[in-house]
């Protein structure tokens, strides 16, 4: 029995044969081949699969999340000519330790930052028992320094695959949690889809990274 090839059963799956040839090959099917049968059945599925793809139209709030995440390389290009982008105006790390302390190591840090066209008050804290840093923050909009930052996208990203997105309420506020990792990054999504980035690098000093 001569069998026909998988490029030949890809292209009778997307009908890209000729009317002859697509005779021959359903006589080859109705003579019960089980090989062939097998192959175009996977292609005729890999064809409907992709075609229930096509039809599907993700939600704009989450097309413009996800914009802003391969923005994001393309603004770490633009920092570096635009020196002040993102200033650090507090980090409790920074201040002097108190008397009789050991170690800045707390598992808390506290830091405000001007990201235009936002003020970025962040609290970061390990959460006991668990392998995860709690992020909260608050934006402040400084086009409008007597309104909060509400309604802003904002991606976090522990640099090791994993990533969370939420939206800073109404009064410029979000609090979510991510996986342990010394490294953080921080996207805030602002207006044309433009991603301000704020690297957060060993955010609580010394932690286990995971990739779980």
């Amino acid at each position: 029995m001569k069998h026909f090839t998988t490029e030949e059963w890809i292209d009778f799956a997307t009908d890209a044969v000729a009317k002859t040839r697509r005779q021959e090959m359903d006589r080859h099917l109705e003579e019960g081949c089980p090989r062939c049968k097998k192959t175009v059945s996977l292609w005729e599925k890999v064809r409907q699969t992709a075609k229930s793809g096509a039809d599907c139209q993700p939600p704009e709030n989450a097309v413009r999340i996800a914009k802003a995440g391969f923005t994001g390389t393309r603004e770490i290009g633009k920092r570096a000519k635009l020196p002040g982008l993102v200033e650090v105006l507090f980090d409790s790390f920074l201040q002097p330790l108190a008397a009789g302390a050991r170690s800045s190591e707390s598992g808390i840090r506290q830091m405000l930052y001007r990201a235009e066209p936002y003020q970025v008050d962040l609290h970061i804290e390990a959460k006991p028992g668990a392998n995860k840093i709690v992020v909260t923050g608050q934006l402040l909009d400084l086009r409008n320094p007597d309104l909060p930052g509400r309604d802003v996208p904002v991606i976090i990203s522990n640099l090791r695959g994993h990533v969370v997105q939420t939206t800073t309420n109404e009064f410029g506020e979000f609090r979510e949690e991510i996986r342990s990792s010394s490294d953080l990054e921080l996207k805030l999504l602002g207006e044309d889809e433009k991603a301000v980035i704020i690297p957060l690098r060993a955010v609580l000093g010394e932690l286990p990274d995971t990739v779980n």
